[in-house]
């Protein structure tokens, strides 16, 4: 994908986003297809092996061995789905012209029995309605501290069609982008290209430089699985502060946090797989299953290196381009 096709779809994704996010009413979950549940979800040879565990739960046995852990998610199939996440649900295009019906299916988001989360964007185009189903999660656990670093470890769909996100954004309810958005990471139509983004203040003419982002390649994004993080360190006050990107351990992107955002402890996490739509330039995927695979979700108190390692990252790091 070029620099200017990436570029016109950060500007689409913008509109729609604002689009969404005025939007009012949201239409209902109907009809959903019938398609094989899995019973069982089988790793692929290529994600590699497992990450190190820090724990199943705040507290527990591993996550005291690992004191800077706080939370870490606990991907436990006896466990529903909901649980951890709010489940949204909708077909009604979310301003982007998305083709996906994000439901609470659970062959659309599911626990695995070696301790995964899978979000599962399944493709019928011969079924007679919701030929595109797939999830999108909301963590009911906020980031809750005025420093920190979330951490996930993410196998990718690539495609054609296909626009995995994991992002944050405040918690409900909020003004776009005025209250902030901070996207860790996010890939349109299999480029192997992620986007660090920042947003905030307003959409319009006058406030076109309110918007950071920085493209970076990831050839093995197909192949295997990449620790995406976002470390961030604010006042007590939650006004300013400082935040740095991060992709396999490498600084990608650092940002000032905005003045006029919400607070960053209160915001909440979203992972999703949305399909078609203006940033895919319309494009569909075919017929099949897409599987966003998170190994990994979990904030710590401090960044790996700990903060004197973040000063340092953040003297290193560049500043995301105007959009």
């Amino acid at each position: 994908m070029s620099f200017q096709n990436r570029l016109d779809g950060l500007l689409n994704k913008g509109k729609a986003k604002l689009k969404e996010f005025t939007d009012q009413h949201q239409a209902p979950n109907q009809n959903l297809p019938q398609y094989q549940q899995p019973n069982q979800y089988q790793q692929p040879n290529q994600y590699g092996p497992p990450p190190i565990p820090y724990g199943s739960r705040p507290g527990g046995p591993a996550a005291q061995q690992q004191p800077n852990v706080y939370w870490q998610a606990a991907f436990n199939p006896q466990t529903p789905v909901s649980h951890i996440f709010e489940q949204e649900t909708g077909d009604h295009g979310w301003g982007n012209n998305e083709s996906q019906n994000y439901t609470s299916d659970p062959r659309n988001s599911f626990f695995t029995p070696d301790g995964k989360l899978v979000l599962r964007g399944i493709v019928q185009t011969s079924a007679p309605d919701n030929k595109y189903t797939s999830a999108r999660l909301v963590s009911h656990q906020k980031l809750d501290r005025q420093r920190g670093c979330l951490t996930a470890v993410l196998s990718a769909p690539c495609a054609g069609g296909i626009w995995p996100a994991f992002w944050l954004l405040p918690s409900k309810p909020f003004t776009w982008p005025t209250d902030g958005e901070v996207d860790i990471f996010e890939s349109w139509n299999g480029d192997s290209v992620n986007h660090s983004c920042l947003h905030w203040g307003h959409f319009n003419g006058e406030d076109w430089n309110k918007h950071r982002v920085v493209d970076t390649p990831i050839p093995s994004m197909a192949h295997q699985p990449q620790v995406m993080a976002f470390a961030w360190d604010q006042p007590d006050n939650g006004q300013g502060g400082r935040a740095v990107w991060y992709i396999n351990g490498g600084v990608v992107m650092k940002a000032d946090i905005p003045p006029g955002t919400r607070r960053i402890s209160d915001w909440n996490i979203i992972l999703n797989v949305a399909m078609g739509g203006n940033v895919c330039g319309g494009r569909l995927p075919s017929d099949g299953t897409y599987d966003f695979v998170v190994h990994e979700l979990k904030m710590s108190e401090e960044p790996i290196g700990g903060w004197n390692q973040f000063g340092m990252d953040w003297q290193r790091g560049r500043e995301g381009k105007t959009m």
